[in-house]
């Protein structure tokens, strides 16, 4: 078993561990440079580097293909500062801020969604990560791209490319075993080397090409309302490919030093990265159509073609840098949305057999077993799958974030968030909160169809429309029927005005009967004079006036604290 309080019940204990519980202040060690290094490390990624491709292969121009991508991120952005708050004012990961709003069991499907979508990307980031290996070890010793083969062909790939994605895989291990709050030290490396390496590789294939080539000289192909669809659904693009970030940021941001570390960091640090990567991938990719008559938007497609062209001393060394920050690069973002997600998720699932670093190697182990590779093959639509189903995640957010900030007003009971009591405020009915479920299958509902037509279905072309506002169908329609529920069926433990008391959260016990040393409501730090709890109640920390309605705080209006 994990490292767990004593003094918890068997119940609690299937609710609560060490890397479940509020963040105590001696690790809350990530500073607002944290969150900027953080950000700058993640957006110097693959991914990033070709977010623009598809907008000008269909037709835009690169400048317009750009906008899409400060629009959409800027957008990412102000979602990710609206969950990361949640957890950086009480300290508190994903899976415990979802219990306020889907109930203290219920909670565990949106968790148990995310986990295996976790692990699922986790084996596919693996596999890339391994074409960045293979070209390593190339540039050092060319004959590696001749090794023999002792794979049978029904195993899907051959022992160069297996042996390379094993490498990083294998490599990847340690990292995994730092605990979070210390893993930052990782993200302000890779901010450092990756970006160098990317305008290394910026500057190299201008010099090679003479100029930028033709794609910045490209006009737009397109005119009127298709010209305004595919602006959106590359905007879409950039927020979708946020998606599962968006939720899980509260699992970093609870390491904040205060709130206001993760808000400036994120809100700016998020566009201005994400778009000088895209810039420096449009760039790149115009280059190579002069080099090598049409546009390479793989950074790592392009690095191979370097080697098959020209296998000078200087080009092996450049391409050894390159492909070495783009190895970590993708370290960096398996370990942020991959495995520290799948990890604390898999805490919540079973706390009291995993905490965090063994729900990562779980995850690690899904990842290789799950033979990537096959996945990604030519013929398989699956990463179109998996980039379509994300979108899901925003019916998650759309609960999550409405619940926090119109609902409670900012106001949680930290202590009732890791309690199956029945009279507790997140139990609702058996411990499931039917409204959040409600509202997350009515911001699914609004996609499903558009969906099946992104996998290959003929769908309705007015499915198809609603589908490229993806995100924000499933965000606004989540929010707007949990709101409404909410008001028709009022729910305990809201505020009437804005009121978040999470700086009270401090070192305290979760067991039941602890008394004031628990984490509960603080009278004279929070409401300031306000009605709040009464002393017979607050055990539970919450308002109960013995008549079995909702209880509601009634507090004057307390500023935010920022």
């Amino acid at each position: 078993q994990v490292e767990a309080e004593p003094g918890l019940t068997n119940t609690q204990l299937m609710l609560a561990n060490f890397d479940l519980k509020p963040v105590e202040p001696e690790r809350r060690q990530w500073g607002a440079w944290n969150f900027v290094g953080f950000w700058i490390a993640d957006s110097f990624n693959i991914n990033t580097w070709m977010i623009s491709s598809s907008g000008i292969l269909n037709g835009l121009a690169w400048w317009q293909s750009w906008i899409c991508v400060w629009v959409g991120y800027s957008i990412a952005a102000c979602f990710i500062c609206a969950t990361s708050r949640i957890g950086a004012t009480y300290h508190i990961s994903f899976p415990v801020v979802s219990r306020s709003s889907f109930g203290i069991w219920g909670s565990l499907w949106p968790v148990l969604n995310r986990a295996a979508m976790a692990c699922i990307w986790y084996g596919v980031q693996a596999w890339i990560g391994g074409t960045c290996v293979y070209l390593m070890i190339r540039s050092i010793w060319n004959s590696w791209d001749n090794i023999p083969n002792s794979l049978p062909e029904s195993s899907g790939t051959n022992t160069r490319d297996f042996t390379s994605f094993f490498l990083f895989w294998l490599c990847s291990l340690p990292a995994i075993w730092f605990p979070v709050h210390k893993i930052r030290h990782l993200f302000t490396v890779k901010a450092y080397f990756v970006p160098t390496a990317g305008v290394a590789f910026f500057i190299w294939a201008i010099v090679r090409a003479h100029g930028i080539g033709p794609i910045v000289r490209q006009p737009s192909k397109l005119h009127g309302s298709v010209l305004a669809w595919e602006v959106v659904k590359g905007i879409m693009s950039s927020i979708a490919n946020f998606a599962t970030l968006i939720v899980n940021d509260p699992d970093f941001a609870r390491f904040a030093r205060k709130p206001r570390d993760a808000f400036w960091s994120q809100l700016i640090t998020i566009p201005v990265g994400f778009a000088i990567t895209s810039f420096i991938g449009i760039i790149v990719s115009s280059s190579s159509s002069v080099i090598f008559n049409e546009p390479i938007w793989s950074p790592l497609d392009l690095l191979k073609l370097f080697l098959d062209h020209n296998g000078s001393t200087g080009t092996r060394v450049g391409v050894f840098f390159i492909s070495t920050a783009f190895a970590l690069a993708q370290l960096g973002t398996n370990i942020a949305a991959n495995s520290v997600s799948a990890g604390t998720d898999m805490t919540a699932l079973m706390p009291r057999y995993l905490n965090i670093r063994r729900g990562g190697y779980i995850c690690a182990a899904v990842g290789l077993a799950m033979c990537p590779w096959n996945l990604l093959s030519s013929t398989n639509n699956f990463t179109t799958y998996l980039s379509a189903y994300s979108v899901f995640l925003s019916s998650i957010a759309g609960v999550i974030i409405c619940d926090y900030y119109w609902v409670r007003r900012g106001y949680l009971q930290i202590r009732d968030l890791y309690s199956a009591k029945k009279s507790g405020p997140y139990y609702y009915s058996l411990g499931v909160h039917w409204r959040g479920y409600v509202a997350y299958i009515a911001g699914i509902a609004i996609n499903v169809v558009g969906f099946a037509g992104a996998v290959g279905t003929k769908v309705p072309i007015g499915a198809t429309y609603i589908y490229n506002l993806n995100f924000f169908c499933g965000f606004i329609v989540a929010a707007a029927v949990y709101y409404a529920l909410c008001r028709l069926s009022p729910i305990p433990a809201t505020s009437d005005h804005w009121l978040e008391v999470g700086d009270d959260v401090r070192n305290g016990s979760l067991a039941y009967g602890s008394g004031e040393g628990a984490y509960a409501y603080d009278e004279e730090s929070a409401g300031k004079g306000g009605e709040v709890v009464a002393e017979g109640t607050r055990e539970n920390g919450w308002a109960d006036d013995g008549s079995g309605s909702a209880g509601k705080l009634d507090v004057p209006p307390a500023p935010a604290r920022s």
